[in-house]
């Protein structure tokens, strides 16, 4: 028996043609189940349906008052489908709005994609650039703000390791706001610092060796600052 992953589920009703109510010939909704069961008890047996939320459906319109007089509830139903059958039944909904909350949205199905292939580019871009101690293209990507945060957090972690003292104006002077962020970057300038035992001189920021006595950028007295 071959089982398959949430994600490639919904990889394959991604590619699959739309599905029409055959009530009411509307295209039905990507639809992801609610972690609780009904009825059975048994489960959804899988994690996605598609669901027809047209509320001019007649099978939805005609089921408030079908409920009402037959079960005394204030409820009707919607058509749901199982994916790449035709086997269509029905689910309660005691709300114009109920089960809306598990909508797909495929706008944000595709951004999400995308999101995910920046994300894969961006770290197999990073792997490379740590391989190589090429610490500008690290910085290059800390510093654009069009990277993905995951990427960009990474990339400040990185710059810390292989990164030299040039990378420290850079990173020091950009905003990045995230915390997150903002606080690994500290850190690995600090671990710069630590490498190469240098500082930053209290009057003018540049950098000085730690054991300087006089900054060699501004003349001031540094010795025990």
């Amino acid at each position: 028996m071959t089982f398959e992953t949430k994600e490639q589920v919904l990889e394959k009703i991604l590619s699959q043609d739309k599905t029409l109510c055959p009530h009411c010939g509307v295209e039905m909704n990507k639809w992801e189940v609610p972690p609780f069961n009904f009825s059975d008890g048994l489960g959804w047996g899988t994690p996605y349906l598609f669901v027809c939320f047209n509320d001019e459906c007649p099978h939805y319109v005609n089921g408030w008052a079908n409920i009402e007089e037959n079960y005394a509830h204030n409820a009707s139903y919607r058509c749901i489908n199982y994916p790449g059958t035709q086997q269509f039944e029905f689910i309660p909904v005691f709300s114009p709005i109920g089960g809306t909350g598990q909508i797909i949205d495929d706008q944000v199905l595709v951004e999400q994609e995308i999101l995910k292939e920046k994300i894969k580019r961006g770290f197999s871009i990073l792997t490379d650039a740590y391989v190589s101690k090429d610490a500008v293209t690290v910085v290059s990507i800390l510093l654009d703000a069009a990277e993905p945060q995951r990427v960009r957090l990474k990339a400040a972690e990185m710059v810390g390791d292989i990164g030299e003292l040039e990378a420290i104006d850079p990173i020091k002077n950009a905003r990045f706001g995230n915390q997150i962020i903002q606080k690994k970057v500290d850190e690995s300038v600090q671990k710069i610092h630590e490498r190469y035992f240098t500082r930053e001189c209290p009057f003018c920021a540049e950098i000085i060796k730690k054991r300087a006595k006089i900054c060699k950028h501004c003349g001031q007295e540094v010795a025990g600052r």
